[in-house]
């Protein structure tokens, strides 16, 4: 009778450990018309948290405006950008959209929409530095955001084997912050993003004119689901069209920016 018992609560505990796991699915499977998206909360100006730690930033308004042309709701979900391709192929997000930059090698695992933004990785340094072109990098200690495409820019480029070292970061709000305090010489860095930091504080950094690499923006989608592409692509299309993304870069650039 006891060895019977044991053999009952060990299959009830397998039962209760399956049904579990059945219930942690990809996103929780909450809601059908609902995409989360998955940023960077520390991506200013195009997605990060404002002094009420409410999320804001032109993408942020933008995935808005796609969501409301598409009929669906949205939920923005921070992740470790580092992680952001295995997030979306596991299903717990259905977008990255957060200056998420468009490449060969990022081709082979998502589906990009059509570019939306133009973008360059710039170097910044100190306001004083003597640092005043690329080849002054030789024998200096550059920061960078992990895994990012400012990693892709250095690595393609020659000065990279004359850096002494690179060190990396969760987000490009750390790597400032070490610039500022001298344990950086330098910071690779998304055009779009320094150029924010730039018009809140103007005397703080400088940007050099040699930039390493133009890119384009868009919003990646799982491998296969080529109907939400679909959609979401026709929404920005509209949003184009009728004036919409235009009125949102305008209020967070200043001006239209967008690609048509």
């Amino acid at each position: 009778m006891k060895r019977n018992v044991t053999i009952f609560l060990s299959i009830l505990t397998i039962f209760i450990i399956l049904a579990g796991c059945s219930n942690t699915t990809s996103k929780n499977s909450e809601d059908e018309n609902t995409l989360v998206i998955g940023i960077d909360d520390k991506f200013a100006p195009m997605g990060f948290r404002d002094e009420n730690n409410e999320i804001v930033g032109f993408d942020i308004d933008y995935a808005k405006a796609a969501a409301e042309k598409m009929g669906v709701e949205v939920k923005f979900q921070p992740i470790d950008w580092k992680t952001k391709e295995s997030e979306l192929s596991s299903g717990r997000i259905d977008l990255i959209w957060n200056g998420y930059t468009i490449n060969e090698e990022r081709k082979e695992k998502v589906l990009f929409t059509k570019p939306y933004l133009k973008n360059a990785q710039v170097i910044v340094t100190l306001a004083d530095s003597n640092i005043m072109n690329i080849d002054d990098l030789e024998g200096k200690v550059v920061g960078l955001q992990s895994l990012s495409s400012a990693s892709d820019a250095l690595e393609s480029n020659p000065i990279k084997s004359k850096i002494k070292e690179v060190t990396e970061f969760s987000d490009n709000v750390l790597a400032l912050n070490d610039l500022k305090v001298g344990r950086l010489d330098a910071v690779v860095i998304d055009e779009v993003v320094i150029n924010y930091y730039l018009s809140k504080d103007s005397g703080t950094f400088k940007v050099l004119e040699d930039s390493l690499a133009p890119e384009e923006y868009g919003v990646g989608v799982k491998k296969g689901n080529e109907p939400l592409l679909e959609k979401l692509q026709k929404a920005l299309d509209e949003m184009n069209e009728d004036g919409t993304a235009a009125e949102i870069s305008k209020k967070w650039f200043g001006e239209d920016k967008v690609l048509k």
